[in-house]
């Protein structure tokens, strides 16, 4: 009941631009990555400034209970001490779950850390698949990419239940192969019984750019979209058309929401319509760290409103940097990247609106 009453008052603070606590987490632990993506430079990045284990830890204890949190990089699983970082955002943040995206290539040790983790609440392990056989290991710039990634999902699927965990594959599009990738993935998946979801890969992020800069690369008009790579209006509709068909086994919520995403990439592709556009409430009710222990604004805007590092929680929160961001993303026309727009679609009301045609 709190936690349903504390939603209801962050939906109301949203709706009236006054001050909110994050409720979502978005922490990346590492930018380091044993993988080379031809649409991602998180691999050039150093991890020479990652936040230690005990400065996490103090960090966490200064955050409020959030909804969910989301632990990312670069590979995540190249932290030795995962399993203790997923112990204390457990058990300091307290969330409904917890989601890890990974590539997949450390198989023992992602096996070790969901056999050992505390099974006190679901896990959503989302591993990372964009085609099949060379084709992912082309994007994934490894030429071993889909056989460690393929030997991680069959050692996990069949054991979903007994671990409390809910194992996911996540196809990144990033040109008009993609289509066809799409559905000789799913032919593959299908035996294990493991969701398949897409999202549309776009040109350029703040967040994984290789300089460490101020960067704002955000949409300048409503309804922009530039995708990786160069696709016909046919093959977006083919894609789109099959992945909301696949969609419609998944459990209510989950649908809904793909629906939603799917349906703003058609506008914004096929059509250059910035619909749905929901209020943005990155630096609200969504909190991003980077693994410096650095507050960005958002997935296309890297400026930093201060380090959890150097200051509190409270005082980056309810100071004047982060004010002044506020302000940015009142005026941003909107992306559509999904690890934003979900976020936003729930926390603003916006895809309970939808969902129920209110």
């Amino acid at each position: 009941m709190r936690r349903a009453v504390s939603f209801v008052h962050s939906l109301y603070c949203q709706r009236t631009n006054r001050p909110t606590l994050p409720r979502f987490l978005t922490y990346l632990v590492t930018f380091s990555c044993n993988a080379r993506c031809v649409m991602c430079d998180s691999w050039r990045k150093s991890d020479a400034n990652d936040l230690t284990l005990s400065e996490i830890h103090r960090i966490f204890a200064q955050l409020p209970r959030m909804d969910a949190v989301r632990l990312s990089g670069g590979e995540p699983f190249l932290r030795s001490d995962m399993l203790e970082i997923a112990h204390a955002a457990q058990k300091m943040l307290r969330p409904m779950f917890l989601h890890i995206t990974t590539n997949g290539f450390l198989t023992r040790r992602i096996v070790k850390f969901c056999e050992r983790r505390r099974k006190d609440m679901p896990l959503y392990l989302l591993l990372s698949l964009d085609g099949v056989g060379e084709k992912h290991n082309a994007i994934r710039g490894r030429d071993t990419a889909w056989n460690m990634a393929m030997t991680t999902l069959q050692a996990l699927a069949p054991r979903q239940k007994e671990l409390c965990l809910k194992l996911m594959v996540n196809q990144t599009i990033i040109d008009a192969d993609g289509v066809e990738q799409y559905l000789a993935l799913r032919d593959v998946l299908r035996p294990h019984d493991v969701p398949h979801h897409l999202v549309m890969g776009y040109d350029i992020s703040a967040t994984y750019h290789r300089e460490r800069i101020a960067l704002n690369v955000a949409p300048t008009g409503v309804g922009e979209f530039s995708a990786f790579g160069e696709f016909e209006p046919q093959q977006i509709e083919r894609l789109l058309s099959e992945a909301e068909r696949d969609a419609r086994q998944y459990p209510f919520f989950v649908r809904k929401s793909k629906q939603y995403y799917f349906e703003g990439i058609r506008q914004r592709l096929l059509y250059q319509q910035g619909t749905p556009n929901p209020k943005c409430v990155a630096l609200t009710s969504h909190l991003r760290i980077f693994p410096d222990g650095s507050v960005p604004t958002c997935q296309f805007n890297s400026h930093s409103v201060g380090s959890l590092r150097d200051r509190t929680f409270l005082d980056i929160w309810r100071g004047e940097p982060i004010q002044a961001q506020r302000q940015w993303v009142r005026r941003c026309p909107g992306c559509w990247a999904e690890c934003e727009a979900l976020p936003n679609a729930v926390y603003s009301g916006d895809l309970f609106k939808k969902m129920f045609a209110l």
